[in-house]
């Protein structure tokens, strides 16, 4: 027997698309966690308590995974920050690639279609880390190559952002 699941949603995660008061929470949060209901509300044209109803329901369905303060690398003596492309023989997501995980220096991992196998983000103190990170790179199996780009400025770092650009070919200036 054959059952319809296109409307079934995974892992008790809301199938609601967000809307624009939702839309509108979510990026007043990605600015600053830290504001109260009433605040959010009042940017937001909503009242606190319809505001905390919502934050309720986006992080029950996941949209909203967790809040978390962001450090300034710099600040913390990580000023060198990497992204480094991982050339491996196979397509490899194994045991030993995914230890990158645990790596206190890698804030990003994505597996990416190309040359590459995976993309990392990785912030260390300087280049001699950064030199023994990769060299913990190549221990791993099935791993043949990394090219690294070294970041000499950030103009833009930020998270997800939930706005959405509307016409943005009508709105550019030619």
């Amino acid at each position: 027997m054959s059952r319809d699941t296109n409307n079934v949603s995974q892992k008790g995660k809301s199938t609601r698309p967000l809307d624009d008061f939702d839309r509108k929470i979510l990026s007043a949060l990605t600015k600053d966690s830290r504001l109260s209901y009433a605040e959010i509300g009042k940017q937001v044209a909503l009242s606190a308590p319809a505001v905390h109803e919502r934050v309720k329901r986006l992080i029950a369905s996941g949209t909203i995974k967790h809040m978390a303060a962001q450090l300034d690398g710099p600040s913390i003596g990580k000023p060198f920050l990497a992204f480094v492309h991982i050339i491996s023989d196979v397509w490899n997501r194994g045991e030993q690639m995914m230890r990158l995980n645990e790596m206190p220096e890698v804030e990003e991992m994505h597996s990416v279609a190309g040359d590459s196998c995976f993309i990392l983000k990785v912030r260390t103190q300087d280049a001699a880390s950064m030199e023994s990170f990769l060299g913990s790179i190549y221990s791993i199996p099935g791993v043949k190559n990394t090219k690294t780009y070294v970041a000499l400025s950030t103009f833009l770092e930020r998270p997800v952002q939930a706005e959405i650009t509307q016409n943005w070919q009508k709105t550019s200036v030619s």
